[in-house]
């Protein structure tokens, strides 16, 4: 702190003056070449002003002082009058300040009652909760029917796989804390003993994996949870405090897969077994549910102990037989039972700042109760909570909200599954849930404040405070001379953001007189030839020594290969983020900021002016700037994507002398030379990420300065060019909350080659993560959050786009359900796939119209809808080691990057025909422009949007084994979709009846309005989607035959009408050809990356493919063949892959770095992959 304080910024003293305080922006190292253009310019134009400037500012003030009396009384009486008017201004102030508050606290009461509309989330959450728990019993019911097949079984004698595992993460998707979750399946009496014999045989596996997966169960062993097992169904025997077998229906519902195990663990015995159908609540729900033939809900239920209370309410979801949903002959075969806590979705309900305490929330339902045998009346089961900050608190099973609140009771639906009640048996009732929200007296309270006094007081202190302000400014303005006013204001203008305060002041003084901006700057020698004297500008050079000063350079680690798989807009708000966080540590500091070159960004301590702990204020702003670098990552990972947080800083320091100075000429600039730059520049590209690396002269100056602590040596010492070897020092970092858990960790490392990567970015080789490092290490979200917030963010963009060229109308779609339902039902999805997808030809008109409805806002219900269907698509993601959710992230984002670089014909106006520069016409691009360019792909956003959409689904419920295996296996989906692109087809299928459900709706009519654009969306997924079998042979051969011929330049003859193919016909061709290929290069975009996300998703590829062989489901060992296979992928569809997306001249110089890198990683992969494949087989078996 100490030293924070004694190195401040001097002030500038201007030559014959008194010191007057000079304000100077510090931005000579980073200055842009058009700033100092100007400056240039301005300055040649100004000299002669700058020469004359003290005479006339001397006659000036000669004139000031033959002022007559009475202009001097003329001054004296407008200072009284602008006095009399602040004056007046402070009464004026106070009084409208005072009652403005005083209004504004009597109304906001009643608006923070009508916030309590922030309860909406709330009621999305349990719509969510329901949507995960169908998709689940949707999962369960296509996983059985295959599995059932291949075993030559039938229901009931399945069992979940994995299940406490996907419980797990059912109750992560819904967000409730102490879910229990119940699988039970429908077992007939003539089967109860064949069942009890299945379920017996399966209980030591269920036991044994429970305790491995929820943890431990009280020092609970397996074999003690199947001594507490009934090995029958049974119920509770009343009369002799017992069980006994359950013969009283039947249809029998016993409990068999639980979660958690034992979640009543006082009871002498487990649950398993247990007769669900006996408990009245629940026989009554298998009753509706077989009714309504879909999920349903019970009533609330209040339970009490001793110390207290709580609420609940069961939801059971039917299991059947098939998944499809449209199959009326599906027969139910069991039920998922649910229980909840309402509490838990009322936890968090309001922002903090704005609950506190005092929110009354009454939950009602349409169910009754027993009817009061004294009054004959009947009342809607009620439960009362109390919103206490983050907390809710049940307070009873009745209203117990104060009347007197009646009048601000806000209302909102919350639970209603639409069932139509006449399908529901007599006496039974499906409750509809709804949320009375009240204020109350204690929080009424919160709102009586003395705001009105401090406010008011606050303006008085303000506009007195303004008031002496301007008095002493009046004072201190009439006794400066105008001509030193001048004469700064001028300096500033030229150098202010140029060049460091003391150099600013030397450019306008040589040798004891002021010099004119152009002898300095922009001047010329007047003799041919060199001048050693004065140097080529006709005057000395503006340089000096500076003894003592410490050289920071600080590179962002694991950038380049971050940059390679990002857009050029998110890679400068990145640094432009970084940068600008860094020049206000530096400026605090009174750091010089010396210049950016690349991702390093180069600052120095002691110079311009002398500073007596350089180091020490040197290691301070390292220091800073690695928490500072963590916080940005970690808040842009969201819109940047996942893995930003993974960036550090790699930061060395030097301390010694530098020679520094103007270096004149073009874009003339402030430079630092000498050993020191280059020895602190050394000591950055040798250390570590997220870490300081000093020299021993730095170490020294900070142990004079009483900073030993700070220090850790390193553990060896390194080769540094042309140093040899050094002995160098770790600084400590601040103590941060974002710290990483190996902070202090040393590497042993003998030279430098070792560990700094190809690209010199220091990504350390053989760390995981796609860069190198770990991200698990410090993420706060789970990385589904995170990849589902960025999808959210880039489809929600897309569908403003698709909106805004609609002219901002949404309608309602019921009048498509019809074709909704029927779509994609005639066949299987491949033999939808079509040559020629119609495109959207470009028209002025409709971009004017999206840049009129620019603004448009997409809805919050639209935002949850597609926020919920992408949550449960990612649950639909097997956790396989490649193809999963965040592989399905990765090439979505690569498609939006191409689809970005993609030739933008709609803004380009020198492309489209009836420009006004030309025709005076507003016709629309001419196709032979188009052909050469986008070919329509950028000028219709349902076109982008639907194959960003592709690519986040086109791996769903990716069973992790090759189409191949599966027609091998003969399993239900190959025989469905005829063996061929099985994965393919299925993620199309599972991903549209999602989308098809009625939750999604309105997300729907945002993405079409009209049949047409209804099946061309179809069209364009199901084309994506199939794009991405490669491995077929015969459909890539049919591809490669169609990209020949779209690009073909002989004439194409239409089969079906025997003449020559249109040219629109012949453009949509090749649109449709260019997206496939836009899918297949992101789908294996990793291959042109960066070599280290390369490595990456190869090591999780081959973990996936060794995987299925370890189990059984492959022919061969992929680890004999795999470094030739990448070899042989590499030379036959990746290179030529990226060669056929540059021949297309569609994607701009995207198609130039992703063949670059492709070549790039080939020949990397040629001379490493030997080891690499023994590295993943060592991987595996660890």
């Amino acid at each position: 702190m100490q030293a924070d304080r004694i190195h401040q910024p001097k002030r500038a003293k201007m030559v014959g003056q008194e010191q007057t305080p000079v304000l100077v922006t510090r931005k000579s190292g980073s200055s842009h070449a058009s700033e100092f253009s100007q400056i240039e310019q301005s300055s040649k134009s100004s000299s002669c002003e700058l020469a004359s400037a003290p005479t006339s500012s001397h006659q000036q003030g000669n004139n000031t002082s033959g002022v007559g009396e009475e202009e001097e009384r003329n001054v004296f009486r407008v200072k009284i009058l602008a006095t009399l008017i602040l004056l007046a201004a402070v009464c004026f102030g106070a009084t409208f300040t005072y009652m403005l508050v005083d209004s504004q606290e009597s109304s906001n009461f009643e608006s923070q009652v009508r916030r309590s509309n922030a309860m909406g989330p709330s009621s999305k959450t349990t719509d969510l909760s329901l949507i995960v728990i169908h998709a689940f019993s949707v999962s369960v019911s296509s996983q059985a029917a295959g599995e059932l097949e291949l075993r030559n079984s039938s229901w009931p004698f399945y069992r979940i796989p994995d299940w406490s595992v996907r419980a797990q993460r059912l109750a992560q998707l819904t967000g409730v804390e102490n879910p229990v979750l119940s699988f039970a399946p429908i077992v007939q009496q003539d089967e109860s003993g064949e069942w009890e014999d299945f379920a017996n045989e399966a209980y030591p596996i269920l036991y044994k994996d429970a305790i491995e997966r929820e943890g431990d169960k009280g020092g609970i062993t397996s074999k003690e949870f199947l001594d507490k097992t009934i090995p029958f169904i049974y119920e509770p025997d009343s009369e002799n405090f017992g069980v006994i077998p359950s013969s009283g229906t039947e249809e029998l519902l016993p409990a068999f897969q639980l979660y958690p195990l034992n979640f009543f663990p006082l009871l002498p015995i487990m649950t398993m077994n247990f007769n669900f159908l006996v408990l009245k609540e629940t026989a009554e729900l298998f009753r509706i549910t077989k009714g309504v033939k879909g999920p349903t809900i019970a009533s609330i239920s209040i339970f009490v102990d001793i110390n207290t209370r709580a609420d609940g309410s069961q939801i059971m979801q039917p299991i059947y037989d098939r998944a499809d949903t449209a199959d009326k002959d599906r027969k139910l075969v069991g039920a998922l039972i649910f229980q909840l806590s309402w509490q838990d979705y009322f936890k968090n309900l309001f922002p903090e700042e704005e609950s506190g305490s005092g929110i009354i929330v009454v939950l009602k339902t349409t169910c009754t109760r027993d009817i009061n045998s004294e009054t004959s009346a009947s009342y809607d089961r009620v439960v009362t909570y109390k919103i206490d900050g983050s907390n809710a608190i049940v307070l009873g099973a009745k209203d117990l909200h104060d009347p007197n609140y009646d009048s601000m009771e806000v209302t909102e639906s919350f639970v209603d599954l639409g069932i139509d009640q006449s399908k529901v048996p007599d006496g039974l009732c499906v409750p509809v849930l709804t949320l009375h929200v009240y204020p109350s007296a204690t929080l009424e309270k919160k709102f009586e404040t003395n705001s009105r006094a401090i406010y008011t007081s606050a303006v008085v202190a303000i506009f007195t405070f303004t008031v002496l302000v301007f008095l002493l400014y009046d004072f201190v303005v009439g006794r400066l001379q105008k001509k030193v006013m001048d004469r700064i204001n001028k300096q500033d203008m030229i150098v202010a953001n140029v060049f460091p305060s003391a150099i600013r002041d030397r450019l306008y003084q040589a040798q004891g007189h002021a010099l004119k901006p152009c002898q300095v700057i922009g001047g010329s020698t007047t003799v041919a030839g060199l001048k050693s004297d004065t140097g080529a500008m006709g005057s000395a050079p503006l340089a000096d020594l500076f003894p003592n000063t410490s050289i920071v350079f600080a590179d962002i680690a694991g950038f380049t290969a971050w940059s390679s798989a990002r857009e050029p807009q998110q890679v400068f708000i990145l640094l432009e983020n970084i940068y600008g966080a860094l020049d206000h540590i530096a400026n605090r500091l009174a750091i010089f900021k010396v210049e950016t070159v690349g991702d390093c960004y180069v600052a120095a301590a002691g110079l311009p002016e002398p500073m007596e702990n350089h180091a020490v204020v040197a290691c301070k702003f390292a220091r800073k700037a690695l928490d500072k670098m963590k916080e940005i990552a970690n808040e842009m990972e969201r819109s940047l994507g996942p893995h930003t947080a993974a960036l550090d800083l790699r930061v060395g320091i030097h301390s010694g002398q530098v020679t520094a100075g103007v270096l004149r000429g073009e874009r003339s600039r402030f430079q630092l030379f000498g050993d020191t730059m280059n020895t602190a520049s050394r000591m950055e590209s040798s250390g570590q990420r997220d870490r300081i690396q000093v020299t021993q002269v730095t170490a020294d100056l900070l142990k004079e300065a009483g900073y030993a602590r700070w220090l850790i040596p390193r553990s060896s010492r390194i080769s540094v060019k042309g140093k040899g070897e050094m002995q160098t020092f770790w600084v400590r970092k601040a103590k941060s909350p974002v710290a990483k858990k190996y902070d202090f960790v040393d590497f042993k490392m003998s030279t430098v080659d070792e560990r700094i990567g190809a690209d010199g970015d220091g990504s350390a080789v053989g760390s995981s993560g796609e860069f190198g490092i770990d991200p698990e290490v410090i993420q706060p979200l789970t990385k589904t959050e995170r990849l589902v917030d960025w999808a959210v963010a880039v489809l929600t963009s897309l569908l403003q786009q698709i909106i805004a060229s609609r002219g901002g109308v949404v309608k309602d779609i019921k009048s498509l359900s019809s074709e909704e339902m029927t779509i994609g039902t005639n066949g299987t999805v491949l033999e939808e796939f079509t040559p020629i997808i119609p495109m959207k030809r470009f028209e002025a008109e409709d971009l004017q119209q999206r840049k009129r409805n620019s603004a448009i806002e997409i809805s919050g219900k639209v935002k949850c809808q597609l926020r919920s269907y992408l949550s449960n698509v990612a649950s639909m993601y097997q956790d396989n080691p490649f193809h999963n959710f965040e592989h399905a992230y990765h090439v979505a984002a690569s498609e939006k990057k191409l689809l970005t670089r993609v030739v933008n014909t709609d803004e380009s106006g020198g492309l489209a025909k009836g420009n006004a520069s030309t025709t005076g016409t507003k016709k629309g691009m001419d196709l032979m422009d188009l052909a050469g360019h986008s070919y329509g792909i950028t000028s219709d956003p349902l076109t982008q949007f639907s194959v960003v959409f592709s690519a986040i689904i086109h791996d769903v419920d990716h069973p992790g084994v090759s189409n191949s295996q599966l027609v091998k296996e003969n399993t239900r989906s190959a025989q469905i979709y005829k063996n061929k692109s099985i994965a393919e087809q299925n993620s199309v299928e599972v991903a549209w009846n999602m989308l098809m459900q009625d939750e999604c709706e309105d997300l729907r009519a945002c993405i079409y309005q009209s049949k047409e654009d209804l099946h061309r969306f179809r069209q364009l997924v199901v084309n994506t989607v199939m794009a991405t079998d490669i491995v077929d042979k015969e459909l890539q051969a049919l591809r490669k035959a169609r990209w020949e011929t779209a690009f073909s330049e002989n004439t194409l003859i239409d089969p079906s009408t025997k003449t020559e193919e249109s040219e629109t016909d012949r453009e949509n061709r090749k649109a449709t050809i260019v997206i496939e290929h836009l899918i297949q290069a992101s789908d294996v975009a990793h291959t042109m990356q960066h070599w280290h996300i390369y490595k990456s998703w190869n090591e999780k590829l081959f973990m996936e493919c060794y995987k299925a062989y370890q189990q059984g489901r492959a022919d061969s060992d992929p680890s004999e063949d795999w470094y030739k296979g990448e070899i042989g992928f590499f030379d036959s569809y990746v290179i030529p892959l990226a060669k056929q997306l540059q021949s297309c001249g569609v994607y701009g110089v995207s198609s130039d770095e992703y063949l670059n890198y492709a070549i790039a990683n080939r020949e990397k992969w040629a001379r490493e992959g030997v080891a690499l494949v023994k590295e993943y087989l060592a991987k595996y078996h660890h």
